[in-house]
């Protein structure tokens, strides 16, 4: 791979050890994908949950914390996903002192680093979203599956030493999704049943990233009678990418590089209904009508303001059932204004508890279950219910109006 000087001096070790070793994984990486050079990158963010990274992770980034503040801190502005524990809220769970500690010491080993903690997998709706064509290095697969086609940035999925390396030193690969050749549509599907609420934009990205089911795939959407809301968009990506590894899509003639099916040189490729009964049949993956509902989970992706003003207006003024549990998670940033405008105490108020900065799969999702004895689980995430069943759950999926009558009735009803 090709490097400049500046590249050179930090693999060389003449910026420090953070800064060589950052160089040295990335040229790794880079030499695997083939890639010619780096590229320089603006941002970078970076999933790391202590139910991922545990003790040995806890302690390399430690490592690396140790080092003297002009060698250790990052390049350019980086932030986190998720944690993997609210440290004001984590004992009613179940988590122990052990997740929380583990937690404790990544936290000050980033701050030490210079990491924002912005805990956050909306930080398009939360933290200065990139630019159309800007390169950044993003961990998780439903924020770059975000930016990179409701933007139009430029990122691949970062595991999170990748990231770290990223944000050590403002380079990543230029491979895959950093190249204009990778960004042509591959597939192309035509929209024949409308999605109407988030749940609905949800499957329809579950059932295309079922379809096209590789990273490499990148479809173009076609059919769709009106624009997705910011929220919309957020469920139709990250499903996407949780059913298929697929981290670019275009919606023809409302993403900004699919004004039309030529400018993604869609033209030539043959078109795929996608029909109410492909949705349907993912919906019915996920029943259990009637069946008694153990925790129900607003999660994955975290809420955003609008979303938080919608579950607390369906939970005021009622009581969540004895018998069932209500998670919200949402970032940090967001809970400050939920909070001031009352939406947190609407649902806490009803029985709901509300988490700062996690996301409920991140955040010792199995433990937890078993801590508090919850087996069948409800949530209007179609990326969520996709998980959670290797967790040791029985997932259904529903709107989020039947999400919050489920939880008051303690049993699945839909309207």
């Amino acid at each position: 791979m090709r490097l400049n000087d500046e590249e050179s001096a930090m693999l060389a070790g003449e910026m420090g050890e953070p800064k060589r070793w950052a160089m040295e994984h990335m040229l790794r990486v880079g030499r695997f994908f083939d890639a010619e050079d780096l590229v320089s990158v603006a941002q970078a963010h970076m999933m790391g949950d202590p139910e991922s990274f545990g003790e040995a992770g806890a302690a390399f980034v430690e490592g690396l914390a140790a080092h003297p503040e002009a060698e250790r801190r990052v390049a350019i502005p980086m932030i986190t996903d998720p944690r993997g524990v609210d440290l004001q809220r984590y004992r009613p769970l179940g988590q122990t002192e052990d997740m929380a500690n583990l937690e404790r010491r990544f936290i000050a080993a980033c701050q030490a680093l210079g990491i924002m903690m912005t805990d956050t997998c909306i930080n398009y709706q939360t933290f200065m979203p990139p630019m159309r064509g800007e390169h950044v290095a993003y961990g998780d697969t439903g924020v770059v599956i975000y930016c990179n086609s409701a933007l139009g940035a430029r990122s691949n999925f970062e595991g999170g030493p990748s990231a770290l390396a990223a944000g050590l030193t403002g380079r990543t690969p230029r491979y895959g999704y950093h190249l204009d050749s990778f960004r042509r549509a591959t597939r192309r599907y035509v929209v024949r049943s409308q999605p109407r609420g988030l749940t609905d934009w949800g499957v329809l990205g579950a059932v295309i990233g079922r379809k096209a089911g590789s990273y490499w795939e990148v479809p173009a959407i076609e059919g769709l009678e009106r624009v997705p809301t910011s929220d919309e968009m957020k469920h139709l990506g990250a499903a996407m990418a949780s059913w298929g590894s697929t981290a670019l899509f275009h919606l023809v003639g409302i993403t900004p590089e699919a004004p039309t099916l030529g400018d993604v040189e869609a033209g030539s490729l043959a078109a795929e209904a996608i029909t109410e009964d492909d949705l349907a049949a993912l919906r019915g993956r996920f029943g259990a009508d009637g069946e008694k509902v153990d925790v129900v989970v607003f999660a994955a992706p975290q809420l955003s303001l609008v979303e938080m003003r919608d579950v607390a207006a369906l939970c005021a003024g009622r009581k969540i059932h004895s018998e069932t549990a209500l998670i919200v998670c949402t970032p940090a940033a967001v809970y400050a204004d939920a909070e001031r405008m009352g939406f947190v105490g609407q649902i806490e108020d009803a029985g709901g508890m509300v988490l700062q900065g996690t996301c409920f799969y991140q955040q010792y999702a199995r433990e937890i279950g078993e801590a508090n004895g919850w087996k069948r689980l409800l949530s209007n995430s179609a990326k969520i219910v996709n998980i959670l069943g290797g967790y040791g759950y029985e997932p259904a999926l529903a709107s989020m109006e039947d999400c919050v009558a489920s939880a008051i009735a303690g049993k699945v009803v839909r309207a």
